[in-house]
C-alpha cells in the first residue's frame, strides 16, 4: 500500500488547521480540521475555484443561519428547515460541491448564536481558517501535477491494453486473469479521463505557455483516445471472432496484424519519452494492410452476409491502426514544437 500525495496532504493540513486554531485560541479544532478535510483538492485550479464557492456559500449560510436564529430560534426542527433552504440556495448557485461545508457552517453558527454574536463569528472563523491551512498545503507542498500523472497512468493504460490484445486472438490467457486484467483496464481508463479533466482545467497566464498547453491538449485527447480505439478492438474481437466462420483459418494473419499495431503503439509511447528519434521509421507498412485488405475480401467473396464478423474485426483494426497514425503525428509536431522552442 502507497500513500499518495493527497492522502499525505490531507493529514498535513489537518495538522496545520489544529496548530493555527491553538494559536489564534479557537476553543476546539475540530471545525477547522473538517473544513481543512473538505478542502483538499487534486488540481491547484481546482483547489482554488474550491476556495471561491466555499466562501461564497459559507458566508450566505453564516448570515441565513444568524438571520433564522433571531427569527425561529435555534431548535432542532430550526436548524433542519435552514439546513434544507440552505442546499437549495446552493443548488441554485451551482455550488453543490460546497454543500458539506457550508452545513458545518450553518449548524456551528446557529448553534453558537445563543452565546452572543462574537460567538458565531468565531465559529465562522474556525471554518476559514481550516480553508485557509489546506489551501496553503495544497499549493505549497507536494503541488498537484495532472499533467505527470496523467502520461503515468497512459503507460499503465497501454500496458494493461498491450497484454490483453497480443492474447486476444490466441485466446491463450485464463478467463479469470483476462477478466480481471480488462477490468483494471477500464479503471484506468476511467482515471484517464478523470486526469484529463484536471489537466484540461488548468489555467495560464503567459501566451507561449497556453499555446504549449494546447498542443498538450490536443496529444492528451488522442492518446485516450488511441487506447479507446484499442480496448474497443479487444471488445470487437471477444463478441464476434471466435464466432466467426473461418477464424481459425485467419487466425494468424488477425494475430499478426494485432502484433504489429500493438509494437507500434510502444514504440509511439517511447518517442513521447524521448527514447526514439523523431525522425525515425515507426509506421507499419501500409502495403501490408492493403495486402491483407485484398486478401480478405477475396476469402469472403460472395459469402459476406455469412462471414460478416470477420469484416467486424478488420474494421476495428483499421479504427485502431488510423488513431495509431494520428497520435503519431500529433507527437511528433509536439515534440518538433518543443524542440524548437527550447533551440
Amino acid at each position: 500500500m502507497t500513500i499518495g500525495a493527497r492522502v499525505l496532504k490531507t493529514g498535513l493540513a489537518v495538522a496545520l488547521a489544529v496548530y493555527v486554531s491553538s494559536l489564534l485560541g479557537f476553543p476546539s479544532p475540530i471545525i477547522s480540521s473538517v473544513a481543512a478535510i473538505f478542502t483538499i483538492q487534486p488540481s491547484i485550479s481546482r483547489s482554488w475555484q474550491h476556495v471561491m464557492d466555499q466562501l461564497q456559500t459559507n458566508v450566505l449560510g453564516a448570515v441565513i443561519a444568524i438571520i433564522s436564529v433571531q427569527l425561529v430560534g435555534h431548535t432542532a426542527i430550526a436548524i433542519g428547515i435552514v439546513c434544507i433552504v440552505v442546499i437549495l440556495v446552493c443548488i441554485r448557485l451551482r455550488m453543490e460541491s460546497s454543500i458539506g461545508l457550508t452545513l458545518v457552517t450553518v449548524v456551528a453558527v446557529m448553534e453558537a448564536n445563543q452565546q452572543g454574536w462574537l460567538f458565531a463569528l468565531e465559529r465562522f472563523s474556525m471554518v476559514m481558517t481550516g480553508m485557509g491551512a489546506a489551501f496553503l498545503v495544497n499549493v505549497l507542498l507536494f503541488p498537484p501535477r495532472p499533467r505527470q500523472q496523467f502520461l503515468e497512468q497512459v503507460h499503465g493504460a497501454y500496458t494493461q491494453l498491450s497484454l490483453l490484445l497480443r492474447m486476444a486472438i490466441s485466446n491463450e490467457m485464463k478467463e479469470d486473469v483476462h477478466r480481471t486484467e480488462k477490468d483494471k483496464l477500464s479503471g484506468v481508463l476511467r482515471k484517464l479521463e478523470e486526469r484529463y479533466a484536471l489537466f484540461e482545467e488548468e489555467r495560464t497566464l503567459r501566451k507561449k505557455p497556453r499555446q504549449a498547453r494546447a498542443r498538450q491538449l490536443i496529444l492528451s485527447k488522442q492518446l485516450i483516445k488511441a487506447l479507446h480505439k484499442g480496448a474497443d478492438l479487444l471488445d470487437v474481437v471477444e463478441e464476434h471472432y471466435f464466432t466467426a466462420q473461418g477464424a481459425g483459418e485467419w487466425a494468424q494473419r488477425f494475430d499478426s496484424q494485432i502484433e504489429e499495431l500493438t509494437k507500434y503503439h510502444e514504440q509511439i509511447m517511447l518517442k513521447l519519452e524521448g527514447k526514439i528519434k523523431i525522425n525515425a521509421s515507426i509506421e507499419p507498412e501500409e502495403e501490408r494492410e492493403t495486402r491483407f485488405i485484398k486478401e480478405l475480401t477475396a476469402y469472403l467473396g460472395d459469402n459476406l452476409e455469412e462471414q460478416k464478423r470477420l469484416v467486424f474485426v478488420s474494421s476495428a483494426i483499421f479504427e485502431y491502426a488510423y488513431h495509431l497514425r494520428r497520435l503519431e503525428r500529433i507527437s511528433d509536431q509536439v515534440i518538433q514544437r518543443e524542440e524548437d522552442g527550447e533551440s
